[in-house]
């Protein structure tokens, strides 16, 4: 049997961390390990709950989306951040701040699948 992949859902909203739990849990290949509302709490989370990939949000309280990409991707570079916002214009920051996929809310489920399974 394949190995499930670990992911980690950030965003300030809970209605869009719960229409993400609901989503991924459709596929058995992936396992939810937590969520997290602000930046610096999805580093506490990756850092003690070891995801394989982090689907996070650009705005958020705090910590933001960008700042917590760059921290996370400077301490654990295996970890893979998937930007996932409303933002494009924030597409060239998410990117540089090292992470390894930019979507838009409300894309194809299977592009997303295809950006966490990559």
């Amino acid at each position: 049997m394949e190995r499930c992949i670990r992911v980690l859902i950030v965003d300030d909203l809970e209605r869009p961390r719960e229409g993400l739990r609901a989503l991924l849990a459709t596929y058995p290949q992936i396992e939810v390990i937590g969520e997290a509302a602000d930046g610096l709490a999805a580093a506490r989370l990756v850092e003690t709950g070891h995801p394989d990939v982090v689907l996070m949000d650009v705005r958020m309280l705090g910590m933001d989306g960008i700042e917590a990409t760059q921290q996370i991707k400077n301490r654990w570079p295996a970890v893979r951040v998937i930007t996932l916002t409303i933002y494009g214009e924030r597409r060239a920051d998410a990117l540089a701040a090292g992470s390894d996929a930019f979507l838009l809310k409300g894309c194809p489920s299977d592009e997303l699948l295809t950006a966490i399974l990559a």
